[in-house]
């Protein structure tokens, strides 16, 4: 039985219609206020940035991160707009990120949960050829090796570096490269190239010109002596001897051009390999070969352009590294016997050989 003024136990009173409208309006509003901030620009537009998230960062800490960096004006209107219903779960995922100021909350959050934009740093060292530049490049962003190579033998672009060759074999500038996930091989390929051309010096044009050579000639040589030079300090000897064979009608018999020619990286040059027909195989072909037969850096570069003075014709390399020059071929000889010698009482070191010419 009810009295008045009592409510019976475990009756719950119906909202009002004014109730229900309120709370309606209440909810229309709150869905209105997230869809404007979620989609309005957290800062104006601009330049890229690049922003680093820790491993481990929650996304209060995310949100100072991207206030530093300038992409957002406040870390805490960014946090509270995550949090708005609608907005789902926000899992930081870290790394390098290429963020574009003037995105919208939900751009910003979308691309925090999915890792979209994080940079990958890629390195190419001195003296790699495409093919393992492009075995890099599938490893550590995942394109497919084929489709670099593909990418480099492309006619415009083998037209822009001017390059005779098949590819453009020696123009991948040797550098560390950060890329996003969303490069493509053209992308990567245009990248190298391009800092090949902000590397190469406009002096060097005129030294070139003066000597009578042409730009591809000079990163040929530049190539050869990038793969055979142990030590930086050799590099413009090496480069004085292949240089004074020239002149004098020689054959270069460069080791490095016959494992071009084999399809090779890395193996000790046999007799037998100096009889393998390639227009690269620098024992059976006069002059330079077609092209690079890898990708020089600098140094290489710059000793190719300006060598060494003297009139060594030959060289051989000792396992330490460094190499010793003669000018005749009986002082060369003796140079064979003494680094071979080094080498059988070296203590065994993989691949590494005596070249000899």
């Amino acid at each position: 039985m009810q009295t008045d003024g009592h409510v019976k136990a475990g009756h719950v009173p119906r909202p009002t219609g004014v109730q229900t409208l309120v709370g309606v309006l209440l909810l229309i509003a709150c869905a209105a206020i997230a869809t404007v901030l979620l989609n309005t620009r957290v800062s104006s537009r601009g330049a890229s940035v690049r922003v680093s998230i820790a491993p481990g960062s929650n996304l209060a800490q995310a949100a100072d991160s991207l206030a530093s960096a300038g992409v957002i004006r406040s870390a805490l209107v960014f946090r509270l707009t995550a949090a708005m219903p609608g907005t789902g779960s926000v899992q930081i995922t870290p790394g390098r990120y290429i963020v574009t100021r003037g995105r919208s909350t939900s751009a910003l959050l979308e691309q925090l949960r999915s890792g979209t934009g994080r940079v990958r740093r890629l390195t190419v060292p001195e003296g790699w050829g495409i093919r393992q530049i492009a075995r890099l490049v599938q490893d550590s962003l995942a394109i497919p090796a084929d489709t670099l190579i593909a990418a480099t033998r492309d006619a415009a672009r083998r037209i822009r570096m001017q390059t005779p060759a098949a590819d453009v074999e020696g123009y991948l500038f040797p550098a560390t490269y950060e890329f996003t996930d969303a490069v493509t091989a053209a992308g990567v390929v245009d990248t190298m190239l391009l800092t090949f051309e902000r590397r190469w010096k406009s002096a060097w044009d005129t030294t070139m010109q003066q000597q009578g050579r042409t730009r591809h000639e000079v990163v040929t040589l530049a190539s050869i002596v990038e793969k055979e030079a142990g030590r930086s300090s050799d590099r413009a000897s090496i480069a004085s001897v292949y240089l004074n064979r020239l002149r004098a009608g020689m054959r270069l018999q460069a080791d490095p051009t016959v494992l071009y020619a084999m399809g090779l990286v890395a193996k000790r040059v046999m007799y037998a390999d100096l009889k393998v027909t390639s227009p690269y195989n620098t024992y059976r072909v006069a002059g330079l070969p077609p092209g690079p037969i890898a990708s020089p850096g600098t140094e290489s570069l710059r000793a190719a352009l300006a060598p060494a003075t003297g009139n060594a014709m030959f060289f051989v390399a000792f396992p330490d590294g460094h190499s010793q020059f003669s000018r005749t071929f009986r002082e060369h000889a003796a140079a064979v016997k003494a680094a071979r010698q080094a080498r059988d009482s070296a203590p065994t070191r993989g691949t590494a050989a005596v070249s000899v010419r």
